[in-house]
């Protein structure tokens, strides 16, 4: 999936999301309220590339790091792992994502 697809379906309710795997979508709007499991599961989601998602370590980074700044324990560790296969480019270029994920009005951690 194409990422302007993803961020697409945290801005629509999970009931109007056709043709999309319903544990991304739900993930995606779980995450858009701020709950750091679903952070986690959607970086698990891109470093496996499951349900339907490519496998994309900027993304999983991405949201590893927004599950971690929320207090996701597992998710820091996953977030290293993760870097250990990226380039220093991916990792500001996931950076980058997780900063404008929180700048479009998305929750922030508590």
């Amino acid at each position: 999936m194409e990422l302007a697809k993803i961020e697409t379906f945290a801005k629509v309710e999970v009931a109007d999301v056709s043709g999309a795997d319903m544990m991304v979508a739900k993930s995606l709007a779980a995450a858009a309220a701020g709950d750091e499991s679903a952070c986690f599961d959607l970086g698990v989601i891109f470093s496996t590339g499951s349900h339907g998602v490519g496998c994309d370590l900027i993304e999983a980074h991405k949201w590893f790091n927004l599950a971690a700044s929320r207090g996701h324990e597992e998710a820091a560790w996953c977030r290293a792992d993760v870097s250990d296969e990226m380039t220093a480019r991916e990792i500001a270029e996931a950076q980058r994502r997780a900063r404008e994920w929180l700048s479009a009005g998305n929750r922030r951690a508590a």
